[in-house]
C-alpha cells in the first residue's frame, strides 16, 4: 500500500494548511454546495461545466423525478423506465446511462449510492422532492468529484438547519393515484444551536394495467434529522452538524414489457407473469461534518456511513422452453405457447404439452458504504500572482453482499401462482472496495485568464468472494493518476471563453479478471459564455476520446443470467457534441414577465475499430458504428408568465430515436427477430405548471406532466417495449414560514 500512504501524507499536510474560499464561509444561511457557483446577472468565470438548478427552479414544476428535473441541463443522456424515476438512469456526454453507474452521485457532497466501487448501479437515489439544490459538474469540473470522472458528478443539496422558526408543508394529489405529503420543521434551540426534521411521503397506484389485477404503483418514506451547532471564534469559526436520514420503498415494478403490437394495441398493459413483481428497499444515512473557516481558509471534515438492503422479485425466465424473454418479446409468433403462458391466455401445465414455470427470480442484496473525507481551499497570493488552492482527501470502503435466490410459479387461469418448489439459491458472493483518493488543484489568475491544474489520485484494493465455493475468490489492486487542466479568458465584462482537457476513468468491479481493463477516456471541452444581466448564452463543445469503453450487463440492460455483473471491453471509442442554453426574461409590461429558456444538446459517438462483442447491446460491430440509447438531438424548451401573484410555466422536451443495439446481433437464433436495426422511438413531451401566491396563506399549484398524452417506447430491454408516463394530473398546497 504505498501508494496510500503516499496520498495519506499528502494529504494531511495540505489539510494542515489553511483552506477554503471565503464565499464559502460557514454561516446560518450558507448553502453546503460542493462548489458555489454563481448563476446570478454577472458573467460566470470559473473553468469547466458546472450548472445549478436553485430551489426556485425546482419549485417550477415540482417534479419527483430526476429525469425531468435534469431536462434543463445541457448535456445530460436520460434511459427512461419506469415513468416514475424510481430507479434514474443517467448519463452525461453519452456515457450509458445505465443506472447512473458512469455518474458519481452525491448528497451534500459525500458518496450516496449503494458501493460506488464495489457495484457502481444506482438502485438508491434520495427523493428529489426534499432538495433545495441540484448540481451538475461536467468536464474537468469534475476532477474532484470521483470514483466515476469520465461523464461528472452529480450533487444534490439537503434543506439547511434554520437558527430561526421555520416550517412548511406541501400535500398534493393527482391522477393514477398520486399523493405526496412533505413537511419540515426547524428552529433555533439556543442561539448557536439549530435542529431541523423534514418527511416526505409519495405514493400512486401506477398507471399500468396488469393482466387479472394486480398492483403496479409505489410507496416511498424519506425522513431527515439534521443538528447543527456554530462556534464563533477570533481566528476561526467553526460549526458542527450531525445528520440522520432513513428512506423505504415498496413498489410493484418489472422488467417485463410488450411486445410491439401489444404496445401497439395498449402501452399501458402488464401481463399476467408480472403480477408477483416487487422491489422492497431500505436506506440509511448518518453524517458528521465539521466545517473551520475564516476569510482565506476553510476546511470541511465528513465522516459518512450509508446502509441499503433491497429485494426485488421480478420474472426470469421461462422454465421448459429453450427461448429467452426477449425471444418471446420479440417474436411471439414463432413462441407462440410461450406467449400465451406469459400473457395469462393458457395454463403453464396441461395435458399433452410440456410443463411451463415461471421462474420468478428474487435479487437479495445488502450494501454498505463509509468513509471519511476531507475538502479544503485555501485563497493566498504568490509572485503577484492569485491563487486558490483546493485539496481533498477520502477514505472509503464499500461492500455489497448478493443473496440471489429464484422460485416457481404455475400460470393457472390467468393468475401466477407459487408453486411448493422451495427457492433455489443462483448467486450468493460478496465484493468489496478499500479506497483512498485525494485531489489537488491549482486556480491561478492572471490579469482576465483564469487557469485551474490538478490531479486526482485513486488507489483501490478490491476484493472478491463467492461465500458458498471459497476457492471462487480474487483480490486485486488499481492505481491511477487522472490530470486535468482548465481555463476561463474574459474577453470583455460580458463575455468569456472557456477550455479544458483531462483523464476519466471508471473502475472495473471487483469480481472482473484482468482481461476487463478499466475505462479511461482523455475529455476535451471548448466553448463559451455570455451574460450582460438580461441574456444568459453558453455554448460547449466536448469530445471524449476513449481508450476503452467498458460496459456491463445488468438486469436491465441486457437480462441473459449466464452473462449478470459480467463486464466487457469495447475498445477505442469517440464520443463528441455541443451543449447550448439560453435564458432571457422578456417584460412584457410592468406587471408581466416572460421568461424563457432554451437547452440543446447534439451528440455522435463512434466505435474506432471493428469488434465482436459477447455484450447484447453491442454485437458485431464495425468501426463507425454509434453507441446504443444514445441521442442524437435533445432539445428542451421553457417559456413563462409571471406577474405579482401567479405563474405559468410550459416546457417542451424533445429527444430523437435512439438505436437499441450497436452492430448485428452474434449468433441470431432461427425464426426470431432480434433488436438489430430497432429504435426506440422520437418523443415531444410538453409539461404545463401553473401557481397562485396567497401571501400570508401559502401557494396552491397545479401541473400537467406529459400534456398531450403521448405514449412511446422508451426502451425495449430487457424483456419487451416498456412506455414513458402517461398525462398526469396534480394539485398542490405549500404554506411555509
Amino acid at each position: 500500500m504505498n501508494m496510500k500512504k503516499t496520498l495519506l501524507a499528502l494529504a494531511i499536510a495540505s489539510c494542515t494548511t489553511p483552506v477554503l474560499a471565503d464565499e464559502q464561509k460557514a454561516n446560518k444561511d450558507d448553502i453546503e454546495h460542493i462548489t458555489i457557483i454563481s448563476h446570478g446577472d454577472k458573467l460566470r468565470t470559473e473553468s469547466g461545466s458546472a450548472t445549478l438548478l436553485s430551489e426556485v427552479e425546482l419549485e417550477k414544476y415540482e417534479y419527483d423525478d430526476i429525469h425531468r428535473i435534469l431536462a434543463k441541463v445541457p448535456g445530460v443522456n436520460i434511459r427512461e423506465e419506469d415513468g416514475y424515476g424510481l430507479r434514474p438512469n443517467i448519463g452525461f456526454r453519452g456515457v450509458t446511462p445505465e443506472r447512473s453507474k458512469k455518474v458519481t452521485i452525491l448528497e451534500d457532497g459525500v458518496l450516496i449510492g449503494p458501493a460506488p466501487y464495489s457495484a457502481a448501479a444506482a438502485y438508491y437515489f434520495p427523493v428529489t422532492t426534499r432538495m433545495t439544490a441540484v448540481e451538475v459538474f461536467k468536464g474537468p469540473a469534475a476532477i474532484k468529484h470521483g470514483p466515476q470522472t469520465v461523464a461528472g458528478a452529480l450533487n444534490m443539496v439537503t434543506r439547511q438547519v434554520p437558527f430561526e422558526l421555520t416550517a412548511g408543508i406541501d400535500i398534493a394529489a393527482g391522477s393514477d393515484g398520486y399523493a405526496k405529503a412533505h413537511g419540515y420543521f426547524g428552529t433555533d434551540v439556543s442561539k448557536n444551536l439549530g435542529v431541523l426534521v423534514e418527511a416526505v411521503r409519495l405514493q400512486a397506484d401506477g398507471f399500468k394495467e396488469i393482466d387479472n389485477g394486480g398492483d403496479s404503483g409505489f410507496e416511498k418514506n424519506d425522513f431527515l434529522f439534521k443538528t447543527k451547532y456554530l462556534l464563533d471564534g477570533e481566528q476561526f469559526d467553526q460549526s458542527f452538524e450531525f445528520k440522520l436520514s432513513y428512506a423505504d420503498e415498496n413498489s410493484d415494478e418489472t422488467y417485463l414489457g410488450l411486445t410491439d403490437a401489444d404496445f401497439k394495441a395498449n402501452p399501458y398493459r402488464r401481463y399476467a407473469a408480472s403480477q408477483p413483481a416487487n422491489m422492497d428497499t431500505e436506506h440509511s444515512q448518518f453524517m458528521f461534518t465539521h466545517n473551520v473557516t475564516n476569510d482565506v481558509f476553510s476546511m470541511t471534515t465528513r465522516l459518512y456511513r450509508n446502509d441499503y438492503e433491497r429485494a426485488w422479485r421480478k420474472l426470469g425466465k421461462l422454465t421448459g422452453s429453450n427461448a429467452s424473454l426477449s425471444d418471446i418479446m420479440t417474436d411471439p409468433l414463432y413462441y407462440e405457447r410461450e406467449y400465451n403462458v406469459i400473457s395469462g391466455q393458457q395454463n403453464s401445465v396441461e395435458a399433452g404439452s410440456n410443463a411451463m414455470f415461471l421462474v420468478m427470480g428474487t435479487n437479495d442484496r445488502e450494501y454498505y458504504s463509509q468513509g471519511l473525507q476531507i475538502d479544503a481551499d485555501y485563497n493566498f497570493s504568490l509572485l503577484n500572482l492569485d491563487h486558490q488552492l483546493s485539496v481533498g482527501v477520502r477514505y472509503h470502503e464499500d461492500e455489497i453482499e448478493r443473496k440471489h435466490f429464484e422460485e416457481k410459479y404455475a400460470m393457472t387461469d390467468g393468475f401466477a401462482v407459487r408453486t411448493e418448489e422451495a427457492k433455489v439459491f443462483t448467486t450468493q458472493n460478496i465484493e468489496s472496495t478499500e479506497a483512498l483518493s485525494i485531489y489537488i488543484e491549482d486556480t491561478v489568475k492572471f490579469g482576465d485568464l483564469t487557469v485551474s491544474a490538478g490531479v486526482r489520485g485513486e488507489d483501490m484494493d478490491m476484493f472478491y468472494t463467492d461465500t458458498v465455493d471459497k476457492d471462487d475468490w480474487q483480490r486485486k489492486s488499481t492505481t491511477i493518476w487522472l490530470p486535468g487542466v482548465s481555463g476561463f479568458y474574459q474577453l470583455t465584462e460580458n463575455a468569456g471563453v472557456l477550455f479544458g482537457v483531462h483523464q476519466g476513468f471508471v473502475p472495473s468491479s471487483p469480481k472482473q479478471d484482468s482481461e476487463i481493463e478499466v475505462e479511461k477516456s482523455i475529455n476535451y471541452e471548448f466553448g463559451g459564455r455570455f451574460n450582460d444581466g438580461a441574456t444568459n448564452f453558453e455554448i460547449v463543445s466536448f469530445f471524449n476520446d476513449y481508450s476503452n469503453l467498458k460496459e456491463s450487463c445488468s438486469q436491465s440492460s441486457c437480462g441473459i443470467d449466464e452473462e449478470l455483473d459480467q463486464e466487457f471491453n469495447g475498445g477505442e471509442v469517440n464520443v463528441y457534441g455541443v451543449e447550448a442554453q439560453l435564458a432571457q426574461s422578456y417584460p412584457i409590461s410592468t406587471q408581466f414577465d416572460m421568461p424563457y429558456s432554451f437547452t440543446y444538446t447534439y451528440t455522435k459517438s463512434e466505435f474506432q475499430n471493428d469488434l465482436n462483442s459477447d455484450f447484447v447491446q453491442w454485437g458485431k460491430v464495425e468501426a463507425g458504428d454509434s453507441l446504443p440509447y444514445l441521442p442524437d438531438h435533445q432539445l428542451n424548451f421553457e417559456i413563462g408568465l409571471a406577474a405579482n401573484n401567479w405563474e405559468t410555466n410550459l416546457n417542451f422536451k424533445y429527444v430523437s430515436e435512439m438505436k437499441e443495439v450497436a452492430g448485428e446481433v452474434v449468433d441470431k437464433p432461427v425464426g426470431v427477430n432480434t433488436l438489430e436495426g430497432v429504435k426506440t422511438d422520437a418523443s415531444l413531451i410538453i409539461d404545463l405548471s401553473a401557481s397562485y401566491d396567497l401571501g400570508e396563506y401559502g401557494r396552491i399549484y397545479g401541473k400537467v406532466d406529459n400534456l398531450t398524452d403521448e405514449a412511446y417506447i422508451v426502451s425495449r430491454r430487457p424483456y419487451g417495449a416498456r412506455p414513458s408516463k402517461p398525462r398526469q394530473f396534480v394539485i398542490g398546497y405549500k404554506y411555509q414560514f
